[in-house]
């Protein structure tokens, strides 16, 4: 058993730079190179492009700017490969690499997981009275994509029969991680503290550099390496723990902070977060400095899993199209607002000349002008904006009237109207996601490697662990230390600085839920939090995201907290007509949330006495 596994995650999405895999042979000194190119917009793409070509349906790039440069150096140095590029035909994409291979003169084995795609299950499903397990809808008659999240342990299995490249359809995210740490240190189905800790492992690495200086809420902290970024080196050990780092010589910041936004990018209860092959409990995790770029995660733990799988199929409802264009002088917010509406009131009126009905849905977003922000918004008086106009409908015909009413906006409607983006814009399929839950015991999981196949069975976990029947761990006791008396002279005056003095953030969806984790920047800072980000204020700021319910939890080892926006994203994906339909911006717009701090917090010798926004005494008062 080696001491440390070193596992560099080398691209984040299906698009990520090829830069990360060649930095990561090149310069990485890694066992295993892992790559994770799915989403569910993903799917729906592959699962259109196998529709129209047999050997079409996975991430080409995988194979065309990854495997074929670097075939050769990740044969010599044994660099072991696992990565979701398979998409819905891992078998093509295995066909296409061994072409690959033959052509390089290197012999490294591929082995294929199977058993993530349902397509043949559809209508048992529907026989079953399966529903959306957030919405409670039907299921709809026509299915795209149907695809299980399967775990880690088919992808141990292949490597356990030798597998120097492992593809799979569908998995976790994290599975990519938590199967190689699985196959070196003989974890068990039953071994649940360490299978939580490698999946977290597997989470924080997942996105790449997101983990290593990206999209960090102190952008300064990092952005003199954005041009040459490096990219996230989990050094794994027997016990769970692990630290992360990257190349040397490498732009970024690997920092508590960094580690930090990425752990609670795209979760919901951490105490609870669900994955095929354990429930994890991330509330006491702890991150520590131990060098530069290197911080060393601990105390994740774990509990059986649940019985299911989470299924996302997706499916196509109707039509969309956008345009943008730019509109300059006085008033141009108000002009463009304008605009918008006159647009989409003279389509509807040629649509229903036609004998088509109105739109199914309509968005005016006015860029510049911070529609982002809602009621909040402090740039009414903008004088250069971008209107963004998106609109959907069950008909194409209804998208074209629609297209053709743009450009004559330029001389019938508001002066100062240009830049016109992308031409007269043509309507483009709308996909959206349902998402369920399947019972293991009927999603066969297979492995073929060498003309072998290996049937590897799942951990049906025990009902009574689903945290739907309401099992939680005790949560700690806030024990974060009290902040000093405001002053000796009992100055009890109040100030308003934005959330960003006392917390940074990170967003990120799943399906049409907007999930925001805000991290305190000191422990002192977390009663303050507490007090002032309930979900009843969070949701009454982000009022025009916000369409359901607010939730919040508290993770006390990280001094956070977690925010749910239930039906916050318009749909979600490429179903949504938002600028932002993936929630990316919403822990940004949240930061400028005003929250009330003593006024000698402030002053010299206070815990924000660096804070120098201009404005941050306003509302001092006794």
């Amino acid at each position: 058993m080696k001491e440390i596994v070193r596992i560099g995650c080398g691209a984040g999405f299906w698009g990520d730079s090829p830069d990360g895999p060649r930095q990561l042979v090149r310069a990485g000194g890694i066992d295993y190179l892992v790559l994770d190119y799915l989403a569910e917009i993903t799917m729906s793409i592959l699962a259109r492009m196998k529709a129209k070509r047999a050997d079409l349906g996975y991430a080409t790039d995988f194979v065309t700017m990854v495997m074929q440069p670097l075939a050769r150096e990740i044969a010599a140095k044994r660099i072991r490969v696992v990565t979701n590029a398979g998409g819905v035909n891992p078998e093509a994409c295995r066909d296409a690499l061994a072409a690959v291979f033959k052509a390089a003169g290197v012999d490294l084995k591929i082995a294929v997981v199977r058993g993530d795609d349902l397509s043949g299950r559809i209508e048992d499903y529907r026989r079953d009275g399966v529903r959306e397990m957030f919405s409670g809808a039907a299921l709809p008659e026509r299915i795209a994509s149907v695809n299980a999240y399967l775990g880690a342990f088919p992808i141990a299995a292949a490597l356990d029969a030798g597998a120097d490249i492992v593809l799979t359809g569908r998995c976790v995210d994290s599975a990519i991680v938590l199967g190689p740490l699985i196959h070196e240190f003989g974890w068990k189905q039953s071994d649940y503290d360490l299978l939580s800790a490698g999946s977290l492992a597997g989470h924080v690495v997942e996105c790449g550099t997101q983990a290593t200086g990206g999209i960090i809420t102190d952008w300064r902290d990092a952005a003199a390496g954005w041009d040459n970024m490096g990219f996230p080196i989990a050094e794994c050990r027997a016990d769970g723990t692990f630290e992360l780092t990257k190349p040397a010589g490498t732009g970024g910041l690997v920092s508590p902070m960094t580690v930090g936004e990425q752990i609670v990018y795209e979760v919901g209860d951490p105490a609870a977060y669900v994955l095929p092959d354990v429930t994890c409990d991330w509330t006491r995790v702890k991150l520590e400095q131990t060098g530069k770029d290197r911080v060393h995660v601990s105390g994740a733990r774990g509990r059986s899993p649940t019985g299911s799988f989470k299924v996302s199929a997706t499916y196509a409802d109707g039509y969309r199209a956008a345009v943008t264009m730019m509109i300059a002088g006085r008033d141009a917010v108000e002009k463009a607002e304008t605009v918008g509406k006159a647009i989409l009131a003279r389509s509807t009126s040629l649509m229903q000349e036609a004998g088509l009905p109105g739109f199914s849905e309509t968005s005016i977003e006015v860029l510049g002008g911070e529609a982002s922000y809602g009621r909040s918004s402090r740039a009414r008086t903008s004088r250069e904006v971008v209107l963004k106009i998106a609109v959907r409908h069950p008909s194409k015909e209804a998208l074209q009237i629609f297209g053709r009413e743009i450009y004559p906006a330029a001389t019938a409607m508001a002066q100062g109207l240009t830049g016109f983006a992308g031409g007269r814009p043509e309507p483009q399929p709308v996909v959206r996601l349902f998402s369920f839950l399947a019972q293991k015991g009927g999603v066969p999981v297979e492995v073929e490697i060498d003309g072998k196949t290996i049937p590897v069975a799942a951990s049906l976990g025990s009902p009574a662990a689903s945290p739907e029947r309401g099992e939680k761990p005790d949560r700690d006791a806030d024990t974060a230390p009290s902040l000093p008396a405001p002053d000796e002279t009992g100055d009890q005056r109040i100030a308003t600085v934005p959330l960003v003095a006392l917390a940074h953030g990170r967003s990120g969806d799943k399906g049409d839920i907007a999930n925001i984790g805000v991290l305190a920047r000191r422990p002192e800072f977390v009663p303050v939090l507490r007090q002032a980000l309930t979900p009843d204020t969070v949701g009454a700021y982000l009022a025009h995201f916000a369409k359901g319910k607010v939730e919040r939890y508290e993770w006390p080892g990280l001094d956070a907290f977690n925010f749910l926006l239930h039906e916050g994203l318009g749909g979600g994906g490429i179903a949504s007509l938002r600028h932002d339909p993936q929630g990316k911006a919403m822990a940004q717009i949240l930061m400028d949330m005003p929250v009330s701090v003593p006024a000698a917090w402030l002053v010299p010798g206070g815990p924000l006495a660096g804070w120098k926004e201009q404005g941050a005494m306003q509302g001092a008062g006794k």
